[in-house]
């Protein structure tokens, strides 16, 4: 899914939103960023008052966590095109992995989907959003992690 928003301008950070109970989440929150050095990417979790308001002003559903949502340059992308845009805004070896996007969304979303739904499962869960060392801190928008959550 895409959607564009014009209240954006070319050159921001790329925003990326994830579910801040989710441990499968955490971990690649801190895979994206050990591999940014340049920290091309923010971050916000989808229960925080951040999160829910960018959800908003793209249009998507602020209950709705099993996706993650990345935000670039004012177009807002889902499943498994934001995790191939990812890849390949990480850039090195990770862009190869872009090439997934020739794969039809239906398939991809019905493999991104069914790990969704086993996510807490198979990775856990936790009951509060993941806190941020200091160093890290600064890589989160504002209200990142807030005080919001949602436990559905």
């Amino acid at each position: 899914m895409s959607k564009k928003n014009k209240n954006k301008s070319p050159g921001e950070p790329i925003l990326l939103l994830i579910d801040g109970q989710c441990n499968l989440c955490h971990g690649i929150t801190r895979f994206v960023i050990a591999r940014d050095p340049a920290a091309t990417f923010r971050f916000a979790s989808l229960q925080s008052g951040t999160g829910r308001r960018l959800l908003e002003t793209g249009g998507l559903p602020t209950t709705e966590m099993n996706t993650v949502v990345m935000i670039d340059n004012g177009r807002y992308y889902t499943k498994s095109t934001a995790a191939l845009r990812i890849c390949k805004n990480l850039g090195g070896p990770w862009k190869l992995l872009y090439a997934g996007i020739v794969v039809p969304p239906a398939i991809r979303n019905r493999v991104y989907d069914f790990i969704a739904k086993r996510r807490y499962r198979w990775f856990g869960r936790q009951d509060s959003c993941l806190m941020p060392t200091e160093d890290i801190r600064r890589r989160f928008l504002p209200d990142a992690w807030g005080a919001e959550k949602d436990d559905g």
